[in-house]
């Protein structure tokens, strides 16, 4: 059967430099972004595959191949200038979900479809009055399916890989299924919701994982709360440091504790002690106010303490001497080489200790010297299970296995293992309330949907929740274990507070996702998933691809 297929405008021209613009600008775009549901390498910009495929769906008004002849071809290049005029406007990501800018892009979508239906009338296929079906059988992290079902097209995606396969399904086949729904959830404690909320797309869906994140949050803090006291300011600490006064009596709820591993010193004087692995004792770099922390050495033993102001040039560098493992000893100054450090951790000897503590203040952070008693906390810590999953041998991406840490597990502290058991073990409590609390028929699938995104959650702070994670002392906040496609070595880490309201936080990580979910297209258009080898799937079939 021959097909008559008028040339698309992809195959004529494109604006491409505002095209390229807005995948530049999409790049510094966090919060909201798809891209923040889950972590997943070479992700595709979103306003890159909405400008593809509407070039790809739309006809060229110039006709070359001799379809829809009869223009000439300053009107073809005027007709090819409005459709460039809605590609502008379509991938600016303020029109993400603009229904007036994606109503253009849908009519101009059905207009070249009637007429390449038209051309081929009575053909199998061919329905004017039904859109074909998309399928991205290597959909990844899920752009392409994404802004397909944007544009009105009935969706399909698939991939090999199961982690793509339920990316895909967050973003494109559970949302419509529940989209239009009010939320269900309890509203959190001492919060108001207005009445006027239009539930509109998949808002309702968004509001109900972080009503029941949450809830999910409030009872971990029943479980493990005891394990993340707050620190509390005394009269010695106010003598010590003046800038601590105004919060005198008062107990600041931490956000990170700053560890630094350790390893026993090389020199036989000092061989019972263990001396610290710090690439920097600058703690804040933030202008105005800087923090260090100062090692204070006795005869032998030493203390960290916190002090204001920028850190003295001999302590920027921590007790790192180069690049790599390369350390001297804080209590002789001996250099330690890396195979001296491999052999320590190798050995079991490898340790930490506290640097500081960062808290939250009335108007920033404030940071606290570390107190003596910290030890009885962490050894108070239940165990957890723990993954003995080994980590890959390849010293290209993964460096900790040289030093001890050779499994998944290895990479976390005790209580970090605690609060991602805890939050992991509740999803099945959500999902039994959610059946009891919720009316629609299909309260089962919608429980399923919801710990799903609340699974995402505690993905994400798995990221943040592990001792590769160090502390930004330019902005004050937490780094993330996966900074880059790799998991390095770090010697000083960050271990945050999962319940503070400030960086790497459990409520953190919700909002993530909950702004990830409500820029779903607000789309009628399904959206299917499946697992499928490309090489040997039929889902493409009679569909565009």
């Amino acid at each position: 059967m021959k097909i008559k297929a008028p040339k698309k405008l992809i195959e004529v021209a494109l604006p491409l430099d505002e095209i390229n613009e807005a995948c530049i600008r999409e790049k510094s775009i966090r919060h909201g972004h798809p891209s923040t549901l889950h972590l997943y390498w070479a992700r595709r910009p979103l306003a890159a595959a909405r400008a593809v495929l509407f070039a790809q769906m739309v006809n060229d008004p110039g006709g070359e191949r001799g379809y829809m002849s009869g223009k000439t071809k300053a009107q073809a290049a005027e007709e090819r200038e409005e459709l460039f005029s809605i590609i502008r406007d379509l991938v600016k990501w303020e029109n993400t979900n603009n229904e007036s800018v994606l109503n253009r892009a849908k009519e101009e979508i059905w207009k070249s479809w009637r007429q390449t239906c038209a051309l081929n009338k009575g053909k199998a296929g061919f329905d004017p009055e039904k859109l074909p079906a998309f399928h991205d059988p290597f959909a990844g992290g899920g752009a392409i399916p994404l802004e397909a079902q944007r544009l009105g097209l009935e969706s399909y995606a698939s991939d090999l890989n199961p982690v793509a396969v339920l990316i895909n399904k967050a973003m494109i086949e559970i949302p419509p299924k529940f989209a239009n729904r009010a939320p269900v959830g309890p509203i959190p404690v001492g919060e108001q919701i207005s009445t006027d909320n239009e539930w509109t797309g998949a808002r309702g869906l968004a509001e109900d994982v972080r009503r029941y994140g949450m809830w999910m949050r409030e009872e971990a803090y029943k479980k493990i709360g005891k394990y993340y006291p707050p620190v509390e300011i005394t009269e010695d600490m106010v003598n010590e440091r003046p800038d601590l006064k105004p919060y005198l009596g008062k107990k600041l709820t931490v956000i990170a504790w700053l560890w630094a591993r350790t390893v026993k010193s090389p020199n036989p004087q000092f061989s019972d002690v263990d001396v610290p692995l710090v690439s920097s004792f600058a703690i804040s770099k933030k202008k105005g106010h800087e923090a260090y922390v100062e090692p204070i050495i006795h005869e032998n033993s030493y203390e960290f303490k916190v002090r204001m102001g920028k850190v003295p040039a001999e302590l920027e560098n921590g007790t790192k001497l180069a690049r790599g493992a390369k350390f001297k000893c804080l209590m002789s100054g001996i250099p330690m080489e890396p195979d001296y450090i491999k052999e320590e951790y190798a050995s079991g000897r490898g340790r930490e200790r506290l640097l500081a503590i960062v808290a939250e203040g009335d108007s920033g952070r404030v940071y606290i010297s570390p107190p003596t008693d910290v030890k009885n906390l962490i050894d108070d810590i239940p165990p957890s299970w723990k993954p003995s999953t080994p980590l890959p041998n390849d010293r290209r991406a993964f460096w900790t296995p040289a030093y001890g840490l050779t499994t998944f597990g290895d990479l976390f502290t005790k209580r970090q293992l605690l609060a991602l058991n805890t939050f992991s073990d509740l999803l099945k409590d959500v999902r039994e309330k959610i059946i009891s609390e919720c009316n629609y028929p299909d309260k089962e699938e919608y429980a399923n949907a919801i710990i799903t995104y609340l699974a995402f959650a505690i993905d994400k702070c798995t990221d943040y929740w592990s001792s590769i994670c160090t502390w930004h002392s330019a902005g004050e906040k937490m780094r993330n274990t996966f900074g880059r496609q790799a998991i390095p070595m770090s010697w000083d880490y960050a271990e945050c507070n999962v319940f503070s309201h400030a960086t790497g936080n459990m409520e953190a990580m919700l909002d993530w996702v909950f702004k990830a979910i409500i820029t779903f297209p607000q789309s009628n258009s399904d959206g299917f998933v499946d697992q499928a080898d490309a090489q040997i799937q039929n889902i493409s079939d009679d569909k565009v691809i």
